[in-house]
């Protein structure tokens, strides 16, 4: 069994984590480290999880997780994995990071979209992007994943494909539409129910902090143009990818390399994705919509931003890292209705 601690388990990603690792055959949960409820029992905190595990939260000790741990998951909020993950490797622990700061390669890009300077520049180097059809062979041998961020997962999957592909130098065009969960757990007015019910709204035009991290693993060969929106969803993402080629192009033998990959559905042409398909699933369906009055390929992705956005992933870096088929535990169709 593998022996499996957490650090942050109390946000939304780090609660479908623990949905997934209390599933999983082939791990132990050992440890849960919190800074806001150390002391208290996990299924107390978090009530869902009654009779799945008995254990208290505890403070965070880097050297202790790493005694105790095979691999340590990281879940707290942006710019905060930083100390944590670093005292983490020090200590000789394997970590997956599912939050954003181990995610992008170039430090003022960081300091840029996140505002705070990196204080562990010296991971980068180690750290390895976990978008698994993409970088699997790394992963099996990584001490640090830094799990791709919700919105990128839904644009890369079907753009990373195409970048040999004849698109001219028109930037792309990158509409996403998330549910209210991706903001996090700490409540703000500006998700509260009386402002997002019946409403929708567009946010962090031209400034978002993935970005770069769409750019960074499109090999800076695409430019894009990311506008993130929330809509009265709880959870799912379903991004609309605008392209101008140089001449139109059937996109589908580009698509030939996920013929085999697990947790990639393609639709094909004209077939759309709907979130109600892969909600609380770990799959990306895509499909697209070759425009010839306009000139354009539209390409339309549908995941669930907390499971195929994070935590599903995460649980399929783990998979590889381990030597598992990476779909244990990860084998759920979309829940619908």
């Amino acid at each position: 069994m593998i022996k499996v601690g957490i650090v942050g388990a109390t946000g939304y990603g780090g609660r479908e984590l623990l949905r997934l690792l209390g599933g999983h055959p082939e791990i132990q949960l050992v440890a849960a480290a919190s800074t806001s409820v150390a002391g208290k029992p996990l299924a107390q905190e978090l009530p869902a999880f009654q009779k799945i595990f008995d254990l208290d939260f505890e403070t965070f000790d880097a050297d202790e997780l790493a005694k105790r741990c095979d691999v340590v998951f990281v879940g707290v909020p942006g710019k905060a994995s930083m100390t944590p993950v670093a005292a983490l490797r020090t200590a000789g622990a394997r970590v997956i990071d599912i939050g954003p700061d181990f995610r992008l390669k170039n430090t003022d890009d960081f300091n840029r979209y996140y505002g705070a300077k990196h204080t562990a520049t010296v991971l980068l180097e180690e750290s390895v992007y976990g978008l698994v059809p993409w970088y699997r062979d790394k992963l099996a041998d990584a001490q640090l994943a830094a799990v791709p961020g919700c919105y990128p997962i839904s644009a890369l999957l079907p753009l990373r494909p195409l970048i040999e592909a004849p698109l001219g130098n028109t930037p792309v065009i990158i509409d996403s539409i998330s549910g209210i969960s991706g903001a996090g757990k700490t409540p703000s007015e500006g998700f509260h129910y009386p402002e997002m019910n019946e409403n929708m709204k567009a946010y962090k035009l031209g400034v978002h902090q993935h970005t770069p991290e769409i750019e960074q693993e499109l090999l800076h060969k695409l430019q894009v143009q990311f506008t993130p929106h929330i809509a009265p969803l709880t959870r799912g993402i379903l991004t609309t990818i605008t392209l101008r080629p140089e001449k139109l192009f059937d996109p589908a033998p580009y698509y030939d390399c996920y013929t085999d990959e697990p947790f990639v559905r393609v639709l094909g042409a004209d077939r759309l994705p709907e979130i109600r398909y892969v909600r609380a699933s770990n799959f990306c369906d895509f499909g697209w919509y070759v425009d010839e009055r306009t000139g354009n390929l539209l390409i339309i992705s549908a995941i669930d931003n907390l499971m195929g956005g994070t935590a599903g992933m995460a649980v399929q870096c783990m998979n590889i890292m381990f030597g598992l088929d990476e779909t244990t535990g990860l084998r759920w169709g979309g829940m619908a209705p």
